[in-house]
């Protein structure tokens, strides 16, 4: 019996194992070694956020494409280094994320309280939490933990980050890739309720949608592509005009993003994506059936979800000292 019983224990101790690259995420992680961290975060963005609200769907968004490139691991912070590896912030999807410098006082703050402690990838976590909680958008928790990656590679978010360019297919699979479901696809999606977005983004849906010049996608009404072409992007290749992306709306978090879809004036095509199968289009309505608190919900459950994919906890990557360079 005795070898059976160390049997139980070894296989308990795999499991254990197994499952601690995620299990390791606390809440309160900096509790002892750094008590005052998340509040550091939190009193920074109530104090700044107000004066540049637009900064927490950009902040959202570079959570998003941080965690879909080799885990939340704040690889998407790295500047390309003198021996010429092109980082994720050279690649497409990544030209236009802002917010870098907001991140950057944030972690000076906690290098001067507690340095070498708090991980860049802690901090994009908390700071997307607590920007959208401060403009009005759901809370949910931010378990603590995770360690710098040291890797960053502009292809690699090339080929993980769902581009707004995405059919179901494609968006279906990417976030397989990442352990999400068609749930977490729809809900996720939704804040395209607040911020806005470039041209570029989308004019191919305006201007040249089969490849043909002069082609529209059918998919977008037909009014409100008019509008757009006659108001925000005048040509194919306008590369500064912002478009909202929630017209009207693009401030509050809320439904109406879904009720567009509905209208089809989703901007993307991936956002229009979610209405050409029947699975996220019964999710869709559900949400919209529901309430708002409810969509809070449901939004917080998959931010939780997705801010453990892939994270470095122990003594996997390290601690940045600043968020754009690897330690030396």
């Amino acid at each position: 019996m005795r070898g059976f019983g160390y049997f139980v224990v070894m296989f308990f101790c795999l499991l254990v194992f197994m499952g601690s690259t995620e299990g390791q995420l606390q809440m309160g992680f900096y509790s002892r070694s750094c008590p005052n961290a998340e509040k550091i975060v939190q009193d920074y963005v109530n104090r700044h956020i107000h004066n540049a609200p637009s900064v927490a769907a950009t902040i959202l968004r570079m959570h998003f494409h941080d965690c879909f490139v080799r885990g939340c691991d704040a690889s998407v912070l790295l500047n390309t280094t003198s021996s010429g590896n092109q980082t994720e912030k050279l690649a497409t999807p990544n030209l236009t994320l802002r917010g870098f410098d907001f991140i950057d006082r944030v972690k000076s703050l906690l290098e001067g309280a507690c340095p070498g402690v708090v991980s860049c990838a802690d901090v994009i976590a908390l700071v997307a939490r607590d920007a959208i909680v401060a403009t009005g958008g759901p809370f949910w928790k931010v378990p603590t933990g995770r360690r710098d990656g040291t890797i960053s590679r502009s292809s690699e978010a090339s080929n993980n980050i769902p581009p707004p360019t995405s059919n179901f297919t494609s968006l279906r699979r990417l976030f397989a890739n990442q352990g999400l479901d068609l749930k977490d696809l729809v809900v996720l999606s939704g804040a395209h309720t607040i911020g806005v977005a470039h041209c570029l983004s989308f004019s191919n849906r305006l201007y040249n949608f089969t490849g043909v010049l002069g082609t529209q996608d059918p998919a977008l009404d037909s009014e409100y592509a008019a509008n757009l072409k006659a108001k925000k992007c005048r040509s194919l290749n306008d590369n500064t005009t912002i478009v909202e992306m929630d017209p009207g709306s693009f401030r509050t978090f809320d439904l109406s993003y879904y009720r567009l879809l509905l209208k089809r004036r989703g901007l993307f095509q991936s956002d229009s994506a979610l209405t050409t199968n029947s699975t996220t289009l019964s999710l869709v309505n559900q949400l919209l059936q529901g309430s708002l608190e409810n969509f809070f919900a449901e939004f917080a459950d998959s931010m939780e979800k997705m801010g453990r994919i892939n994270v470095k906890t122990g003594t996997v990557g390290e601690i940045r000292k600043q968020c754009a360079v690897v330690n030396s």
